[in-house]
């Protein structure tokens, strides 16, 4: 929807084909946090998170509006000496005991979705649920591939795989701040956002996972170490358990090829953990090989 809107934007004519609706996607379940994570290449992706920081920021302002709000806490694993150049974007990032402090945007994604599919149909883009095997399939003069996972059969590219995520959502017992800790070593990570449905903790990273099935033990193991963090949640009541698959590819591919018949093909896939935060720095990208 970010490529398309920016297409859109620039004056084409553009139509979104998706099989699934947005609710029902790997996006509408990401905790969705601003952090270049689990993404390659490092010496692109800086330049594509700071132009997507700079439209979260923004619309931050009307959180109700656009479900993007500026939240702080503390990535417990991470210093900023271990960061690139684009960490120097980002005001008020600074090294703490407990880890790396920030202000970052924090994005409700159904409610974010949703905006965005309003903000489409404003810029008179239809979105329409379609199903296709083949690129060859569709009936346009260029074609913009941003199918994620679904990319693995449709390009088709067997280097695009499943990053398994699981998270559970809690009643908030008044945890306003959120909390990262990663181990690069590690299926499991430890982590919570305050959302406004919810307390959303987390989480896995298993790597060649398809299941969408929530495995209660994993649940349970999430909900233990959160709750060593901070003991409150250990009480919560549960209210919901959520499992995405996070695109990933040894580094995001975004280029631009002409068919034998001249169509033209840009692709815009491969963004594994950090979708939301490339999201407009990639749109912007391929809407220029467009």
């Amino acid at each position: 929807m970010a490529t398309a809107l920016v297409l859109a934007r620039r004056g084409h004519r553009v139509r979104v084909w998706s099989r699934e609706p947005a609710g029902r996607t790997t996006s509408a379940v990401a905790g969705a946090l601003w952090w270049p994570y689990r993404i390659d290449p490092v010496e692109r992706v800086g330049a594509w998170s700071v132009r997507s920081l700079r439209r979260y920021e923004e619309w931050a302002r009307r959180p109700e509006t656009t479900g993007v709000r500026m939240v702080d806490g503390v990535h417990a694993d991470t210093r900023l000496a271990g960061l690139g150049v684009w960490a120097g974007e980002v005001a008020g990032l600074r090294d703490t005991d407990a880890g790396l402090a920030a202000r970052l945007p924090l994005i409700d994604m159904p409610a974010h979705l949703a905006w965005l599919r309003g903000e489409l149909a404003a810029a008179g883009v239809a979105v329409e649920e379609r199903s296709v095997t083949s690129l060859r399939d569709v009936p346009a003069p260029v074609v913009v591939n941003c199918a994620g996972l679904g990319a693995r059969e449709l390009v088709p590219d067997a280097s695009v795989r499943p990053v398994r995520g699981q998270l559970v959502v809690v009643e908030n017992p008044g945890v306003r701040t959120w909390f990262t800790a990663a181990d690069a070593a590690s299926d499991t990570t430890t982590y919570f956002f305050p959302q406004p449905g919810g307390l959303i903790l987390g989480g896995t990273a298993e790597e060649d996972a398809w299941s969408l099935a929530p495995e209660p033990a994993v649940a349970r193991a999430i909900v233990k170490r959160c709750a060593a963090v901070r003991p409150e949640i250990a009480g919560a009541r549960v209210i919901g358990h959520r499992v995405g698959l996070r695109p990933a590819r040894l580094a995001v591919r975004i280029d631009r090829e002409v068919t034998a018949s001249g169509r033209v093909l840009v692709h815009n896939y491969g963004h594994g953990g950090a979708g939301v935060t490339v999201a407009w720095g990639c749109a912007e990208e391929a809407a220029d090989l467009v």
